[in-house]
């Protein structure tokens, strides 16, 4: 991503592909400096997997509704756009865990649902006395064993399949979008392979480590009124430094020649100093021809709001995660007037929103009689995860949302494609890359990528 000096030249342009997250970082960045932006969005509307809907008079989040805390991006991001005092912390009482026999109570203090601590009382209650046992050979174990390979076999081989089942596969399912089969360990926890060589190959003591250099408090954070807030708020900074952005616009080729970058679009073909390709597009581009990205796995989610006051009493805390052979089809299943308590006050006593996520594109075509199919599914599995029967007649409202390329999938082969392209960008003037698709899954790693993306090139414009 080099970029060279033009000062005798007019006013840098520049074109962000991408009106994600990410793309409006970067933007806003740029707009900040002066540099003359646009953003090209495909979608009706910006900020990615961080929107929002309104279902029975109530403004909730369409995707994302929390971020990691892990390295303070996020909270750095919305501090530095006087937001800090907004940032909340979820209701302590934490998730459950549905197991193809019974629910209980998600075991605390772990990563990626892998233990730090195999014979505690909570990871025997969900384990039982022998895979308790068993996970604890992790701490006598050669360093060798499980290491490599899918995330599944290292967890498995380390400290035995019914750990991954019954938690990894949880967290990882419901969280990433993912199954661990198809995903390793430095995919989506760098961190943690770090510790392994210090911790002589042990998962347990690894998690330790990383648990310990945590700040004290919630793992993860939201904000007051929802997370597409920080979304709003980035479009509004970007528009008031002079940017533009610019929806139903989706770009199908970036091409260069003498004079700069030219942006192809299903309208119109407009020129640029500088390209930002904040999505996954790479048509056009010279040397990145038989570079295949991992397009990753669509989600869907169905917001329930109900009045039911038996929900008052929060049977299964913040949510649901959900191991395999469970008896719902349902991933996972967030409590969301239960997790946050801003929520709770806007909706008021007895009524709830519930978030029941699916794997893959539940909808198809996109008519009534899908929603509503989908909709008595998502009551179903919702009443089952809760220990209740839930009832359409409790219905205030809902909402149906299916999520493409929001959670790509972190294989080799993807992470290979990624750095070829990567290498690219720091190669060829006015070019960047950033988003989703090159930092990771989360909004904490987006975040990270997209500013330091920002800064450089706002430096080497400068």
């Amino acid at each position: 991503m080099k970029i060279g000096k033009r000062k005798s030249e007019p006013k840098t342009t520049a074109v962000v592909v991408g009106a994600g997250i990410a793309g409006l970082i970067v933007a806003r960045a740029l707009a900040r400096a002066g540099i003359s932006t646009t953003v090209l969005e495909a979608r009706d509307a910006p900020g990615g997997a961080v929107r929002s809907h309104r279902i029975a008079g109530l403004t909730l989040d369409a995707g994302a509704e929390s971020f990691a805390t892990r390295g303070g991006y996020v909270a750095d991001l919305l501090a530095d756009m006087g937001m800090a005092e907004q940032i909340t912390s979820p209701d302590p009482t934490g998730a459950w865990v549905q197991l193809p026999d019974d629910a209980r109570p998600m075991p605390h203090g772990g990563v990626l649902g892998i233990p730090a601590h195999p014979w505690s009382a909570g990871i025997r209650r969900t384990l039982g006395t022998v895979g308790a046992a068993r996970a604890c050979l992790d701490l006598v174990l050669p360093g060798k064993v499980g290491a490599g390979g899918s995330l599944r076999d290292q967890v498995g081989r380390r400290m035995g399949y019914r750990v991954v089942d019954r938690l990894v596969h949880p967290v990882v399912g419901g969280v990433y979008g993912a199954d661990p089969a198809d995903v390793t360990l430095a995919g989506l926890a760098p961190h943690l392979t770090e510790e392994l060589p210090k911790s002589g190959g042990s998962l347990a003591r690894a998690v330790r480590t990383v648990v310990a250099s945590m700040p004290s408090g919630a793992s993860t954070q939201g904000l007051e009124g929802g997370l597409y807030r920080l979304t709003n708020a980035l479009v509004e900074d970007v528009e008031a430094h002079g940017g533009e952005i610019k929806v139903f616009t989706e770009v199908s080729k970036v091409t260069r020649d003498d004079d700069g970058w030219v942006v192809t679009t299903n309208d119109d073909e407009r020129r640029a100093d500088l390209v930002v390709l904040a999505s996954a597009m790479l048509g056009g581009i010279e040397g990145l021809e038989d570079v295949a990205l991992d397009e990753g796995r669509p989600s869907t989610l169905v917001t329930l709001v109900l009045d039911d006051g038996r929900l008052d009493a929060a049977p299964r805390g913040t949510g649901m995660l959900v191991a395999p052979g469970s008896p719902v089809e349902a991933k996972a299943l967030t409590h969301s007037t239960v997790k946050w308590s801003w929520l709770a006050d806007q909706a008021g006593p007895g009524r709830h929103v519930l978030r029941v996520s699916y794997e893959g594109d539940r909808m198809g075509k996109w008519n009534d009689e899908n929603r509503q199919r989908l909709r008595d599914a998502a009551l179903v599995d919702a009443g089952r995860m809760l220990g209740l029967a839930l009832s359409s007649s409790q219905l205030a409202g809902y909402d149906v949302v299916v999520w493409t390329q929001s959670m790509p999938r972190p294989s080799a082969a993807h992470r290979e494609a990624v750095a070829k392209v990567k290498a690219l960008a720091q190669t060829t003037d006015h070019l960047a890359v950033t988003g989703s698709w090159v930092a990771g899954t989360g909004l904490a790693a987006v975040v990270a990528d997209a500013v330091a993306v920002g800064k450089v090139l706002v430096d080497e414009e400068s």
